[in-house]
């Protein structure tokens, strides 16, 4: 092995390691770290919380959904 070889391989150990300790790799969506759907009820909790307001995403828009409909998607992104 090269020191490029071992150098990527001390890098990719650490990753792998420190991704190892949010994520099981034996449970595939069931993580201690895993979002809850239930994180932003609404658009004004989620405006109160983060101090930011919900923007829709052109892709939406063009899609003709409701600021509603965009913000439950945004949402099941996030669990």
């Amino acid at each position: 092995m090269d020191n490029m070889e071992r150098s990527f391989k001390i890098i990719q150990d650490l990753i792998d390691k420190a991704f190892g300790t949010f994520w099981d790799k034996d449970k595939p969506s069931s993580s201690p770290t895993q979002v809850s759907e239930s994180l932003y009820e609404s658009i004004e909790e989620y405006t109160s919380q983060t101090g930011k307001r919900f923007r829709m995403t052109k892709e939406q828009k063009s899609r003709g959904l409701s600021r509603s409909e965009a913000f439950s998607e945004f949402v099941e992104t996030l669990s």
